[in-house]
């Protein structure tokens, strides 16, 4: 197991769809073990592979931030089933560093998955799980929270972040 570094946001592999996961193999597992650790040294409640430069479709969660271990989740190939309810609540995100807003997500979320041997499963999700399941799968597919905001707040948002962090420039 090993901490990854997190890529920001500027950075290609945030922008693309992650490709499905063909064969959940020791690979996976590793690469799973390996986002967990980022995770919580981070710390955060969530990371996709893309934001660790791994363009797959796998999902890590742990809406209790490391409080209890039983609620860390591993998801392959996330697809969201059902999405009801709606709340404003902040987000940040480790991609897009120093940045919390308000995003509207769903207060409910059934998510279908593979998990760690393969095998289909569901999750639902509740509030505060529900919006790390669907910020993650967004991270799938290849969108920041930021896009969820106005365009004007997004692009305030991108123009402090380049005046803080110049070196990004051009990624």
């Amino acid at each position: 197991m090993a901490i990854r570094d997190i890529i920001t946001i500027g950075h290609p592999t945030l922008t693309r769809i992650a490709d499905p996961v063909a064969v959940v193999d020791d690979g996976i597992r590793a690469l799973a073990a390996d986002m967990i650790d980022t995770m919580r040294s981070a710390p955060g409640i969530g990371l996709a592979a893309p934001q660790v430069d791994v363009s797959k479709r796998l999902i890590v969660i742990d809406p209790s931030a490391g409080e209890n271990p039983d609620e860390t989740l591993v998801l392959v190939n996330p697809e969201i089933l059902e999405q009801e309810g709606q709340e404003s609540g902040e987000e940040g995100c480790l991609s897009v560093p120093g940045v919390f807003e308000p995003v509207s997500r769903p207060t409910r979320a059934v998510v279908s998955y593979l998990d760690l041997e393969g095998v289909p499963r569901t999750v639902e999700g509740l509030n505060l799980k529900a919006r790390v399941l669907c910020h993650e799968i967004d991270h799938l597919n290849g969108k920041l929270f930021i896009e969820r905001l106005s365009p004007l707040k997004r692009a305030l948002i991108k123009k402090k972040l380049k005046k803080t962090r110049p070196q990004d420039e051009g990624r």
